[in-house]
């Protein structure tokens, strides 16, 4: 199975496409440091960098000197989600086309559309954040309101019935809260759609862990990690050898380590509950909104910032930052900002220190002969943590690969698809406002 990958990442999605049965001959991607991680792991694919609304016209042209004109098999394409995440502050209402529109990352499904109508690929796989088939951008060609989803729904639907869903990716056995939302396009002329209809099932597998998801605490401790610390009091014990070099975290001064050490390990609690001042000693009136000990004045050890020489709370992130996780669920989500104490459940369940980019590695899923070359060594690990943090979970895609490669080949099993009446596909259609006849077979 020949396949074409858009906005590659590091190209750790892909890995699971490839481990069932696809191979990735063309992959593109804008950073060029990113793309050379990717190849590194699909050494047989031709590389095309730079921004995909200037080169999409090389993805097709690579791909036709190597094929003249068979189609590909699958397209898979992951766009860039910042320019949609909730994560993000200051995005406005959803509804807000006009400034949606103005973050230009929004209308990326345009490249899709033009590589898939000039490819024809069977199948087309698109992945991003829930907010992708919801948030309005205005329309180029009209300039109605419409989500970056129903616009590529639109521009493919004559050629593709298109399949939406919002998964959690822990239900597939994924150690950590993952939602996201896909889109599968199986063009209209394949056989298998009617099969689909008939049987009413979806292109997708069914959960595997629904019921028993898998918790970082068993996640985390299977793999018999050397513990670490962010503790300013050792000069060593933040850092590992062996795993690629992956295994360490950032060293904290005083202030940051106790505020976190003082947090109760396991439950998911956060330093805006800490009672504890930077003294060590508890106070016996601190409210919920104090930065300061009423009794004492002394500090408290929360997130605070100084405003006119005095300490006060840092504002919002309550629910989110600053906030350990728990041991008996899923992670958190695994995200770009993994490397700082301030961003959503990044610290570690029972350990004073955030989870290292190894440990990040593995909750996503990156199986252990990913290639990371020098990567480390040449841009430093905030750029590893932004690779591992917007990959697509390869253990998900290769579930969903060997469903895509069975409805390909003709040897799928029905009972293993997820039913159309599953509530991860019912109210997502709702919430597109198309009409059912998009995602229908034709009559």
């Amino acid at each position: 199975m020949r396949a074409v990958s858009l906005f590659s990442n590091c190209g750790a999605g892909d890995v699971g496409f490839r481990n069932a049965g696809f191979t990735f001959e063309v992959m593109a991607e804008l950073d060029p440091r990113r793309l050379e991680v990717c190849l590194l792991n699909h050494p047989g694919a031709f590389g095309v960098p730079g921004d995909l609304r200037e080169t999409w016209g090389s993805v097709v042209t690579e791909w036709h000197l190597r094929h003249r004109m068979a189609r590909p098999d699958l397209l898979a394409a992951c766009p860039p989600c910042q320019g949609m995440s909730s994560a993000r502050s200051g995005l406005g209402d959803g509804d807000d086309a006009e400034r949606n529109t103005k973050e230009e990352r929004n209308l990326l499904v345009e490249v899709i559309k033009d590589v898939a109508l000039v490819l024809l690929p069977r199948l087309i796989v698109v992945e991003n954040v829930p907010q992708f088939l919801t948030r309005k951008v205005l329309h180029p060609d009209t300039g109605e309101k419409i989500s970056a989803a129903n616009l590529l729904i639109q521009r493919l639907r004559t050629r593709y019935a298109a399949f939406p869903i919002i998964a959690d990716l822990a239900d597939y056995g994924v150690p950590q809260t993952r939602r996201r939302s896909f889109l599968v396009f199986i063009d209209r002329e394949l056989e298998v759609l009617k099969q689909l209809a008939s049987h009413k099932r979806l292109p997708y597998p069914v959960p595997t862990h629904e019921d028993s998801q898998v918790t970082v605490k068993e996640a985390l401790q299977s793999l018999g990690l050397p513990s670490l610390t962010a503790s300013p009091y050792f000069k060593t014990k933040h850092r590992s050898s062996g795993y690629g070099g992956l295994h360490f975290v950032p060293r904290w001064d005083r202030k940051r380590f106790e505020m976190v050490r003082a947090i109760p390990k396991d439950k998911g609690g956060s330093a805006w509950e800490n009672s504890k001042t930077v003294n060590g000693t508890k106070s016996p009136s601190a409210g919920p909104d104090d930065a300061v000990c009423p009794t004492t004045g002394e500090e408290l050890l929360r997130p605070v910032v100084l405003e006119d020489g005095q300490p006060r709370l840092i504002k919002g992130f309550r629910n989110s930052a600053y906030r350990r996780m728990r041991s008996d669920a899923p992670a958190a989500t695994i995200t770009t900002a993994s490397g700082h104490v301030g961003a959503s459940r990044t610290i570690h369940p029972w350990q004073n220190r955030l989870l290292s980019p190894y440990e990040c590695m593995k909750l996503q899923t990156f199986p252990d002969d990913f290639k990371w070359g020098d990567a480390l060594k040449k841009w430093g690990h905030s750029n590893v943590r932004e690779m591992i943090g917007e990959a697509v979970p390869p253990h998900f895609t290769g579930l969903h690969g060997e469903v895509l490669k069975a409805i390909l080949d003709g040897s799928i099993d029905f009972a293993a698809l997820l039913p159309s009446t599953d509530v991860r596909h019912t109210r997502q259609m709702k919430k597109l406002e198309v009409a059912p006849t998009l995602f229908s077979t034709p009559s």
